[in-house]
């Protein structure tokens, strides 16, 4: 009797689990747990799933008027699913959208320039100071 009181407690905890899991996965929080790629030189700027970096293409240095950064990424998606994406996720890190794929925060300027060429989109990636040519 004990034996079966244990074992209908395991089980009752077993099912509480996976629907816990399954709320959690739906509103994205497990996935938000996941290891997460960021591109070099962008500190909190996540790479969407989906996309490739290029290894080797993009820059990262620090100018006197502040870090410049630029990094390629590739993978097949459509623009708009990469824009949109970035829109929501630079958002929350509390980046502004200040033109059409051009973002702002605390003195920097971030551009994501998008060139579709046979279903491979290439993402490229610029960070900047505010203000300079490099915008």
């Amino acid at each position: 009797m004990r034996h079966q009181l244990h074992l209908r407690r395991f089980s009752e905890c077993t099912v509480t689990l996976a629907l816990l899991m399954m709320v959690l996965t739906s509103i994205g929080v497990v996935h938000s747990l996941q290891a997460q790629t960021y591109l070099a030189g962008f500190e909190d700027l996540p790479l969407m799933p989906g996309l490739s970096i290029v290894e080797g293409a993009g820059i990262d240095f620090d100018a006197p008027s502040g870090r410049i950064a630029e990094a390629y990424a590739t993978g097949n998606l459509t623009p708009g699913t990469v824009i949109e994406f970035y829109r929501a996720t630079l958002r929350q890190l509390g980046w502004n959208e200040v033109a059409d794929a051009a973002f702002e925060r605390e003195g920097e300027s971030l551009r994501l320039d998008l060139e579709d060429a046979d279903g491979e989109l290439t993402v490229w990636f610029r960070l900047s100071p505010v203000g300079t040519t490099a915008d």
